[in-house]
């Protein structure tokens, strides 16, 4: 028995599922999950000993890889003045600054501790703002595991094929306005049936959590075109897309000025921070300075603080953007020709640094075209990729990442050991 066995084994007695995260558990791909030792640049290594070249990067916050070394200055820095206060400090005003320069529609903003928290602080304030209740999501995006957001939600939800969860009670889940992504004309729809009652629109600009789904060219302009026209607010999910498609996040690359945005991930260099804020006269309602309530003990934590300054700072430095796409350009396009090579329908994209793939002839446009996926081929494709040093996220519905520490020759590697595990997946 490996030694990520036996602690699967004792996991699994205090945990449920032996994980703190669902899809962790590696349900959807077989087999048991590895238990991580350390990471090291652009891999992880596990308790066994095995090394794999790592493109889940922590679900997208590793953009400059595994203990970077200018990071883990700051965080040895800071956690050597004491690693929690309760009260302000310094680093969470010059994180903030940071984050505004990149991303000016966040004149203020208040930082909390997870995506999920992030999204509940935006979707109250939106209600308070609008004096509305009803909001409208997409299939297939997910935005954390709060009760509004698990109607037709991506991720873990999907990846174990829950279409929602017991514990939400029905007259909440009827709060959430489900619609496909990528299609306006329902949104619209919507809209003429409950206009007066619908506060916000939430959306992943870019979806990532049921695989990878790039939005069609003016659907983004539609949504704000109709929040414009209804009195409603226009809530973009960054979370995951935010300093990763682009140095200001997908509204810098889309062109479109959100009311309110939520990030996590990168923010805080992979600790635990999530950001909500957006315009100040929104933000404005937030306790102390307005009666919208939300507090949190290690919300601004110095440490994390420290992090995610010292990461986007690494990020600022000329050319990085470009060489990290170029990266992720040769990564897509060395696995579309595998798959051509194998004669395997797929569909391969990518925004920045962030990538997916499905195998399905496509193109894939919503959650839908994602199910046609062969997720039985992708369960087998990961097992061997694994096995030759490879470690993918352990769903079809998740994105990929690469990190500024991945190489050249990690790439080539990648491509080379996915192409042999591919034929093995395949049987040939």
């Amino acid at each position: 028995m490996t030694r990520s066995s036996e602690l699967f084994d004792r996991a699994k007695r205090v945990l449920p599922g032996g994980v703190n995260s669902p899809v962790r558990a590696f349900r959807a791909v077989g087999g048991t999950p590895f238990f991580v030792s350390h990471g090291h640049g652009s891999s992880i290594a596990d308790v066994d000993g095995r090394d794999y070249v790592d493109y889940v990067c922590s679900w997208g916050a590793l953009i400059l890889g595994h203990a970077h070394p200018a990071v883990l200055a700051a965080v040895v820095q800071a956690a050597e003045r004491g690693w929690t206060y309760g009260a302000p400090c310094e680093a969470e005003v010059e994180l903030a600054e940071a984050v505004r320069r990149r991303m000016p529609s966040l004149e203020v903003m208040r930082f909390v501790n997870s995506g999920t928290e992030a999204t509940m602080a935006a979707v109250r304030l939106a209600r308070a703002a609008t004096g509305r209740e009803l909001i409208i999501k997409f299939e297939g995006c997910y935005h954390g595991h709060a009760d509004s957001f698990l109607v037709k939600a991506g991720s873990g939800v999907a990846t174990l094929g829950l279409p929602d969860s017991p514990g939400v009670p029905p007259e909440l889940a009827r709060l959430t306005l489900t619609a496909p992504f990528n299609d306006d004309r329902t949104v619209a729809d919507l809209f003429r049936k409950h206009a007066d009652r619908i506060a916000a629109i939430i959306v992943e600009p870019y979806v990532g959590n049921a695989g990878f789904i790039a939005p069609e060219p003016d659907f983004h302009r539609s949504l704000r075109s109709l929040c414009d026209r209804h009195g409603a607010l226009l809530i973009f999910d960054e979370v995951m897309t935010g300093f990763r498609v682009a140095a200001g996040g997908a509204q810098e690359s889309l062109g479109i000025k959100p009311d309110l945005t939520t990030l996590g991930k990168i923010v805080g260099g992979g600790f635990p921070v999530g950001v909500y804020g957006g315009r100040a006269d929104l933000m404005k309602r937030i306790a102390p300075e307005g009666p919208v309530y939300q507090a949190g003990t290690l919300s601004g934590n110095p440490v994390a603080m420290a992090a995610g300054l010292a990461t986007l700072l690494e990020t600022e430095r000329p050319g990085f953007y470009d060489a990290l796409e170029r990266r992720t350009d040769r990564l897509v396009a060395g696995l579309a020709a595998l798959a051509a090579s194998h004669g395997v329908p797929a569909s391969v994209s990518h925004a920045g640094s962030m990538w997916g793939l499905y195998f399905t002839a496509g193109p894939v446009h919503n959650y839908d075209d994602a199910r046609q996926t062969d997720a039985a081929l992708f369960a087998r494709w990961h097992k061997a990729a694994l096995a030759r040093g490879v470690f993918l996220a352990p769903s079809s519905f998740e994105a990929g990442f690469v990190s500024s520490a991945h190489s050249e020759a990690d790439i080539d590697f990648t491509i080379r050991e996915l192409d042999a595990a591919l034929g093995e997946a395949r049987g040939r």
